[in-house]
Order: structure tokens, then sequence, then C-alpha cells
């Protein structure tokens, strides 16, 4: 494909957000009838580069090309007119619309100032039969299964005449036989002539399904892969590659009691899966894997926000009740959540006020009136304990900076002393500075006894945190990680599909023996 034109191209293409260089000075060229596949780990900017491809993003600088001819992609719309259509992960159907009025939302065909229906439905039955579906366009898109929804998000695409379609992790919610389904359409749209930009963590499925491979890291190019060369752990190496920071201090750890067991838990998302491990006082375990792998998932099941569909859990060898958060806390579980604005904070309260809110019941006077002493007390106290910076009390949470809110997240909990602390990417969205003092904070919790369990996205953390590692795909734990064993690619091999056995030396496992 060297002497042809490329379909699409992106040359030197950088974009930066606050704080962060998303994109520095990326290639890509996509050729007709071919499938690109683009990997590379959580934040190497493969969202970044197709949100600019399909006119979501304006890029710093950098041009984009179409059959040799650059053009400005500066809108979703012009990027229709373009023949470029983005698929995106989360699907973007009106479940109360049918099937034809989904393909044509936005620019219905009108005859005689209506909406000519039957005219929708003729031309949508024509891109059906493309993608596989055989049903009715008169079909309420709420009433179809997943993976059906993903077939009418390409037929859509495909009524708009698309030459480049972006699909970005199509089959992460899919079954098997969806998955192949979807996998066969890709193969006929690029026997067609269409370009397919496939972006997925499943490597089994690029493997499959590839002509190239293009590798991103840290926003840069980190290597490209003919047909021939496509294979798991060549997409692992380009995928991996940086050495772990120097200013984690991982703390010796003797392991001391146990204090979490879980045991054969199957989650609502991922009911084919059984999850089995345990921790240990003092123990700091770090949860990787990789978008939809099911972390935050299993932090959820432990903390009873969503209650398993089977298995059990005790805390200090005593039977906890699922699915209750209340009875969790009760047992000494503390969860800092994912997104602490929508689920960790009330941003337009007052610091003192958010700092009592887990201990509401603990700091109640006889009446039920909230003793505002003791909570002006217990602020005065985790306000010096985790050095958070504030211009008083009554500051509302709103104003304070991202590593500063997080904190007050984490001083909400441990002003409750947990026996377990479940932390769910514990500094997203904070600065490196914030980052070594949460850092800080969860070694000196696990000096003085603390089971720590938390997920992450960045590798970096993981290894240099953690004193062993669970290792999510799909689901289910495919793998652990004693620290002797830790690199990024051993990570990624077990995030990305190869399983291995969770050793009971690897998983903590008490009496039960589980892993």
């Amino acid at each position: 494909m060297s002497n042809q034109v490329p379909l699409a191209e992106v040359r030197e293409v950088s974009k930066r957000f606050p704080g962060v260089l998303a994109l520095d000075q990326v290639q890509l060229k996509l050729f007709q009838g071919e499938v690109l596949a683009l990997v590379g780990e959580n934040g190497a900017g493969k969202s970044t580069l197709m949100r600019i491809l399909a006119g979501e993003e304006t890029p710093d600088s950098g041009q984009v090309f179409l059959d040799g001819k650059a053009v400005s992609v500066d809108s979703v719309n012009t990027a229709s007119r373009l023949g470029i259509a983005l698929i995106h992960q989360e699907l973007n159907l009106s479940d109360n619309l049918d099937i034809g009025a989904n393909i044509f939302l936005g620019r219905e065909p009108v005859r005689l100032g209506l909406i000519d229906r039957k005219r929708i439905y003729r031309e949508s039955r024509k891109v059906m039969r493309k993608v596989g579906l055989t049903g009715s366009p008169a079909e309420l898109v709420g009433s179809l299964s997943i993976g059906q929804q993903q077939l009418v998000e390409i037929a859509r695409a495909l009524s708009l005449r698309a030459r480049v379609l972006i699909m970005d992790e199509p089959t992460s919610s899919l079954s098997q036989r969806e998955t192949e389904r979807l996998l066969q359409v890709v193969r006929e749209l690029k026997a067609e002539g269409v370009g397919v930009l496939y972006i997925s963590h499943r490597l089994g499925e690029v493997k499959k399904l590839a002509d190239r491979v293009l590798v991103l890291r840290d926003g840069t190019n980190a290597g490209e892969l003919s047909r021939e060369e496509i294979d798991h752990d060549r997409m692992v190496k380009l995928m991996v590659g940086r050495d772990v920071s120097q200013f984690y201090r991982r703390i010796p750890y003797r392991p001391g009691r146990l204090l979490l067991e879980a045991h054969k838990l199957r989650s609502p998302t991922h009911p084919q899966y059984e999850i089995s491990f345990s921790i240990r006082a003092g123990e700091i375990v770090g949860v990787a894997g990789l978008i939809g792998s099911g972390r935050t998932e299993m932090l959820n099941l432990l903390f009873g926000i969503d209650r398993p569909l089977a298995g059990k859990i005790w805390i200090q060898g005593q039977p906890l009740r699922l699915g209750r958060p209340f009875d969790a806390i009760q047992a000494g579980l503390a969860l800092v959540p994912e997104d602490r604005k929508q689920q960790g904070l009330i941003l337009t309260m007052a610091l003192r006020r958010n700092l009592s809110l887990a201990g509401l019941r603990a700091n109640q006077l006889s009446g039920g009136l909230l003793n505002k002493s003791q909570e002006r007390q217990l602020a005065i106290e985790m306000i010096e304990r985790l050095q958070i910076k504030t211009p008083g009390l009554d500051e509302v949470v709103e104003y304070l900076s991202g590593g500063t809110q997080q904190k007050v997240v984490l001083a909400k909990w441990l002003s409750l002393e947990p026996k377990v602390l479940l932390m769910d990417e514990p500094t997203r969205g904070i600065d490196v500075g914030a980052k070594e003092e949460i850092y800080g904070l969860m070694e000196e919790l696990a000096r003085d006894g603390v089971a720590i369990l938390f997920s992450s996205s960045e590798m970096e953390e993981l290894l240099g945190m953690s004193h062993r590692l669970l290792v999510m795909h799909e689901g289910r734990i495919s793998g652990g990680l004693k620290s002797d064993e830790f690199s990024e690619e051993a990570v990624m091999q077990l995030a990305t599909g190869l399983e291995r056995d969770v050793p009971k030396s690897q998983s903590g496992s008490g009496t039960r023996g589980y892993q």
C-alpha cells in the first residue's frame, strides 16, 4: 500500500488539554478497504485522535487529509459530509424510536411537508441487510439486544455513505455470538472498500481482523505492525515501555491478620464469572485492568452498592450482609469512589459538613440532631491530619482544588477508622504533588494495619504502590502478580486475556483457601 494514496491521513497532529499533552505529533494512514487497529493503554491518546478525525475535537496543530487533499474537520456535520462516521463505545441511540427513525434521525426525508416514513423504511431495509439485521425497520430500538443496537449504529453510518468508519471498542458489551457477527460485518465493509479504524483492547480480535496495527503510547506513535507481524506479544511490547516513577516508596510488608475474603462473587454485569480473593491487614493490593474489565463493578459489590447474584464476603471472619452499604460501613469498609464530584462529595456544601457526612449517626445528639461541636472538632482534626489546604471550615468544597477535594473524600471515611479501604482511581484528575501526598497517606494507613484495595488505570501507580496485583479481564480475575513479578508487560498480558491461576501466596488466602 506504500504507493497508494491514503483514504484518510493524519499528519503531525498535536492536542493539549489543561495540564495534559494528549497527542504529540501523531501520524496515521488509513487506506481504502483496510482495517487499521489502533491500540494502546488507557490514556494513550486513542480517544482524542478518534474525536479529531470525527470532528468532535480540533487539533492544536497538524492536518487531516482525505484522498490526499487537506480538509478541515471542524464539526461532526462536516465529518459526515466528508464520509467519516464514528461509532462510540457508549451507543448513541433513542430507545423510544424505531430502527428506521434512529438511522435517519436528524436528516429525515420530507414529502409534502411531512416526514416520508415509507422512504425511511425502504432505505433503512437496504442498510439493515448489509449489516445482517433481519427485523423490521419499524421495530423499537429499545427492544433490541446490545449487539443488534450496535448493528443499528453501523447501519446509520452506512446510510451516511461513510467511507471512513471509526469503531471504538465495538464488542465491549457483546456476547461471543454477537461479536463474531460484528467482525463478519467489518470484513464485509472492508470488501466493499470502506476504511475501518478499529479501536480495541481485545488483542485477540485485533489479531483476527486487522490488516495493520498502529500503537500509541503517551500520546505519541510507539510503532506499527504489518499483517504478518501482528501477535499478542509484539502489541503488548509496543503498548508498554515506561520506567516506573521513582517517587513511589513501597513500604516493606509483613502479612497481618485476614481482614476481607470474597468467595465466588458473581456480578450482574458479568454473571458468567466468579470472583474470589482475600486481603490482609497492612496490605496494599492494586486492581489492574483495561476499560470495561469490571474493576469498578467489583468494588461496588464489596461495598454493597450492587448486590451480587451469588457469593459470600467475610470481614474479619464475620459474614457480611450483601447489597447494603450501611452494613459494609458498620463492618469496617469504606469506599473512595471513582467520581468524587458526583459520588464522593456534595460540592455546594461546606467543608466541615462534607467531612462529617459518613459519621452522621456517630455525631448526632440523643434527639437525632447533629452535634455541631463534635462536627467542628472532627473537621479540625481531619484537616490537620491530612493537611487539607482551605481558607476555613466553612469553605464550599466546590472551590477547592481537585487534590484537596480528594483528600476531603478520604478524610470523610478515615474519620470512621475503617479496617478495609476501597479506592477507585484514587488519584484521577489531580496533580503530581497531590498524588504523592495521597500515596504517602496510603502507606501510612497500611503501616497502621488498614487493608487497601485500589483500582487504577495508571500503570506506574499500580506497580509503584502495590504489594501485589490482581488483574481483571472482562469481569474476571485473570491472574495475580507478586511484587517480584511486577512488570508492565506481565500486567498487560493478563489484562488483555492471558489467564493464569492465582496461587494462595498471591491471593492472600486465608483459612478457607480461596483465590
